[in-house]
Formats: structure tokens, sequence, C-alpha cells
């Protein structure tokens, strides 16, 4: 899977534009697309009208259980599994046939429209090794996470304008990114009007931390939560709407 989106809805982390020794030839979001549309040809491509696009392979997703769904404008792409659904599809009102993905769009929903309501509290509920990339088109939100162990693939980096870029693929991501990509923290969220959170530790800190070669120069960054930093407060939102058009593209990059 590929996504890509840039500053104004992402808003990634300061810590993965720092300017790393070596970091590379950065290429622009045009460029990462072609990239992955030439690794995966065979390829389900949802764009939107800012130029922010979603791609997943259609290599290994069966018609039975696809990997990806859009739901009353939320985009997600799902990676890995988990051991609980039937009881998840019960706790949300859902059917029987109802996959992971749209487990994950209905426990987002929660989170958006029940405000107050804690991230972390919802993604705990989730057992099971996965990793997940969703976009709210109409309220023009970003949500990531991957599990405690850190099982399924995530991997994030930004591009030469700051794009951020997601995708299971950490080939893909480095070819577009140079140096300035790292694996996505296990056991934490990112929503885009929050920033990067702990779902074990959500009263805690995330940093990222910056690795220097004997020279001084930033060779690399690692997140990871700060156990001595407690925050005052977690940020609360609403469901506030800012419709985006949207295109779907079957096999095209």
């Amino acid at each position: 899977m590929l996504a890509v989106f840039g500053k104004m809805i992402a808003n990634p982390p300061v810590e993965l534009s720092l300017p790393f020794k070596g970091s590379g030839d950065l290429k622009t979001r045009e460029e990462i697309a072609s990239i992955f549309g030439l690794d995966q040809p065979d390829s389900t491509w949802y764009k939107f009208c800012n130029g922010d696009f979603m791609a997943l392979s259609n290599q290994d997703e069966y018609a039975t259980c696809p990997r990806s769904v859009v739901i009353d404008n939320i985009f997600c792409i799902f990676n890995g599994y988990l051991r609980n659904t039937c009881d998840l599809r019960r706790r949300y009102g859902l059917s029987r046939q109802a996959t992971e993905a749209m487990v994950v769009v209905e426990a987002y929903k929660v989170l958006r429209d029940r405000a107050p309501y804690p991230a972390d509290q919802v993604i705990k509920e989730l057992d099971g090794k996965f990793s997940f990339v969703l976009y709210d088109a109409k309220a023009a939100k970003l949500f990531l996470a991957r599990d405690r162990d850190g099982s399924a693939q995530l991997h994030w980096g930004v591009l030469a304008d700051g794009s951020l870029v997601c995708s299971d693929d950490p080939k893909i991501v480095r070819k577009g990114c140079g140096d300035r990509y790292t694996p996505f923290p296990p056991g934490c969220l990112f929503k885009s009007e929050e920033g990067l959170i702990s779902f074990d530790h959500p009263l805690n800190k995330v940093r990222g931390v910056v690795r220097e070669d004997d020279e001084g120069f930033s060779t690399a960054v690692i997140f990871q939560v700060d156990l001595f930093t407690r925050l005052y407060s977690i940020p609360r939102s609403g469901s506030d709407a800012n419709w985006s058009g949207i295109t779907v593209v079957e096999g095209e990059n």
C-alpha cells in the first residue's frame, strides 16, 4: 500500500523533515506514484482533488476479504488481521460479513461523531497484528495506527515538498524519501490534528530521537515513548467538515 498526503492535512512530525546526512534524492509525489505503479501495476488508486492519493496492490487481495474499503467518504487500507473481529462486529452493530477495514472505519466514526472520546481507548480494542491508513475526505483528517508488537509493516517519511508518505513496503518509502523515513512506532496512532500518541501510554509524550554519527551529523530518527514526560491533557476535536472531491481509479498510476 502507499499513501501520500500534503503538509496541510498530514502535518507530519518535524523530526521526519530533518536534513539527515546522505538523505539522497528526495522525490516528488508524482515520482513516487510512478515508482509504486511500476512495481505494483495491478493496483487500485484513490485520487483526491488536492493531489493527495492512496493506492493498494490487488495482488494479494481476495474478493471475499478486501483490505480496502470506502464508506461515507472515509477511505481505509488495512494490513494484517484482527483476532477479535467477531466481538467488534457485535460491538459496532456490523454484519458478519464486515471486514477488518470496515471495523476500523466504524471505530473511527465513533471517535469523530461522539467526541470527546479518547482515540487510544478505541485502538486498544483492536487485538491482532495490523497497521492501517485511514483518510476522512469530508473532514480532511488522516488517521494511522500500528499494533503493539510492530508485527504488521508500516513505514513513513517525507518527500521533497514535505508531503507525508506511508507504506507497508520500506523500499518504496526509501526510494521516495531517501533517509528521511523510519518505521512507524509500534503501539502508536497518529491523527493529523493531534499528532503521534501511544495507545498504551496516552499521557506520555512520543518523542523523535535523532541519531548522530561521530561527526555530529544526523543520520536517522526513531520515535519512542518518553515515560518520564507526561502530557497535561489529550486534545479533543469535533467533526468539522471540509468537503474534498475524490476520484477512484482501478489499475492506474
